[in-house]
């Protein structure tokens, strides 16, 4: 692999004299020129490199290790991810979930790195992260690519997370508009920044666009308990609320038996309850999964933190489709609303802030 890097890097210097030699344009015109046809001939390289890369070696192993059910959003995402890239056949994935946090992710890791050797190997370090990154040290041979609010660690550890704050903006604009009882409610896993950056965006979104909304916000303290977050819900129903924010899994059945709006997480959860399930943030590991995928088949692999991949500019969270087919429906000045704060996001006319304090239990 190492021999077909340099080969790349000769078959750049070639196109760029080529190319700057050519024609009697001018420098800036050459300069542009020369930019655009190395950067495209060095994609095709690059997609052609990897695609013999794998055609003689087969596709990439790849381990998913979850401390959570994969039926939990968070990780069913990456889980989908990895299904997507193994039905394309660019990797061949195994997992294990519910692993906990009571020892067994390092066991779990270490006898997959000893006896399977993957290739890479996804998962989330939240609750596992010392253990988690030990392993990887000690198997530098292997890509880990894990959920972490910690920073990447030389030379095999990359992290990620979902940077869903925009999303959840938009979706907290919605909710603002739709509730009729001037109260919305959110339950939430865990208080740590990943989740408090979701939720006071989510807040930021209702208040902006209904400054007499009360956002009443409560923790389960758990990454997978759909009873005690659906328990959750109903104490925010009899405290007044009409709208609610499934952060964790178990909201929305609250939300359908008692016919009011929800708003799914992580991903498109319409099908939940599709006369009740107004939209959702959603992320979209796929970005990440490819990235990942070329760059260790490709051999060029190294640490890094791959947040950028996460984010709506490039793909990684987007607002799920409005489901204007709700019980009770959705004003279509709303929606146009949503919608041009939307495009106001992606064109980077409105940044979404990012506040990860713990937000109040109620916003007034």
């Amino acid at each position: 692999m190492f021999k077909k890097m340099i080969a790349l890097l000769v078959v750049i210097a070639v196109l760029s004299l080529v190319v700057a030699c050519g024609g009697a344009a001018t420098p800036q015109t050459i300069t542009v020129v020369e930019t655009v046809v190395v950067k495209e001939e060095v994609e095709k390289i690059v997609t052609v490199e990897v695609e013999a890369a794998q055609a003689e070696t087969g596709p990439l192993t790849v381990f998913g290790a979850y401390a959570t059910a994969i039926e939990e959003p968070w990780d069913g995402v990456i889980h989908a991810a990895l299904n997507k890239a193994q039905d394309t056949g660019k990797i061949e994935y195994t997992y294990t979930d519910d692993i906990g946090y009571a020892g067994d992710m390092e066991r779990i890791l270490r006898e997959v790195a000893e006896d399977t050797k993957p290739d890479v190997i996804f998962g989330d370090a939240f609750g596992n992260e010392e253990a988690v990154r030990r392993i990887a040290a000690d198997y530098p041979e292997i890509a880990f690519v894990f959920g972490s609010g910690g920073g990447p660690a030389e030379p095999n550890f990359s992290v990620f997370d979902n940077w869903i704050h925009e999303p959840a903006y938009l979706s907290g604009m919605l909710a603002g508009g739709l509730t009729k009882s001037n109260v919305v409610g959110v339950v939430g896993g865990l208080p740590v920044p990943e989740v408090n950056r979701i939720v006071n965006a989510f807040i930021a979104g209702a208040t902006a666009v209904n400054p007499d909304v009360d956002v009443k916000t409560s923790f389960i303290n758990s990454w997978f308990d759909p009873a005690a977050a659906k328990e959750a819900a109903l104490a925010q129903v009899d405290a007044g609320a009409d709208v609610l924010f499934a952060e964790r899994f178990g909201v929305i059945e609250a939300a359908a038996e008692n016919g009011l709006y929800a708003f799914g997480n992580m991903s498109d959860q319409r099908e939940l309850a599709p006369e009740y399930v107004v939209s959702g943030p959603v992320w979209n590991m796929n970005p990440t999964v490819e990235y990942v995928i070329n760059q260790v088949a490709g051999g060029t692999y190294t640490s890094q933190d791959l947040k950028d991949f996460n984010m709506v500019a490039k793909g990684g969270a987007n607002l799920a489709p409005i489901n204007q087919d709700v019980v009770g429906g959705i004003p279509s000045e709303l929606v146009e609303m949503v919608e041009a704060k939307e495009q106001e996001i992606i064109s980077g006319l409105f940044r979404v802030d990012i506040d990860e304090a713990q937000p109040p239990a109620s916003s007034k």
